[in-house]
């Protein structure tokens, strides 16, 4: 693991250790992700956390290897996901985690398939809530969604990270 992968996963690992003391009526929401021809592929749990939003991310028979993820501006998953617009970037910000102008409230680090196809994760996004009525909620007027890409996440290159297509798409609800 390079010294870049090594540092977003030490910033994210602090960040999820930081995501406790929970309040005993967190606020949560759910994702089920499906592929393009409509099987389901995962899901996700979110829950509200006092520094951001815990994803509990399960997925099954994906392609192995380096995925982008992030949150995506509007609550549509119609193939080919391009409905569910940009990523979140409610406060237009540029993309990438190692963007001196960034990131996207939606910018999250890439996932790492392994040859099963399958993985179960948690990434804690400190840059959203499940609050109504904020301007960073994932539960806006227009809701938002969860993308898994078919490519990986650079981290810099604006406005998409150069993740290529979107292999997998679940509504927050």
């Amino acid at each position: 693991m390079d010294k870049r992968n090594r540092l977003l996963t030490a910033s994210f690992a602090a960040a999820v250790t930081l995501a406790i003391a929970l309040p005993a009526t967190a606020q949560t929401a759910s994702a089920p992700l499906k592929d393009a021809q409509g099987k389901e592929v995962g899901s996700a749990n979110l829950m509200q956390t006092p520094r951001g939003v815990l994803i509990n991310l399960s997925v099954k028979g994906l392609p192995p290897g380096e995925h982008a993820f992030h949150v995506h501006a509007v609550g549509k998953c119609e193939p080919p996901f391009t409905s569910a617009g940009g990523h979140f970037n409610p406060d237009n910000k540029k993309h990438g985690l190692m963007a001196n102008e960034g990131a996207h409230a939606g910018d999250m680090p890439n996932l790492h398939i392994p040859q099963s196809g399958d993985l179960t994760i948690e990434v804690l996004n400190a840059a959203v809530t499940l609050d109504k009525g904020k301007p960073n909620s994932l539960l806006d007027a227009d809701g938002s969604a969860l993308v898994i890409h078919a490519g990986t996440d650079d981290y810099k290159t604006d406005p998409t990270g150069d993740a290529g297509g979107r292999i997998a798409c679940g509504v927050v609800q």
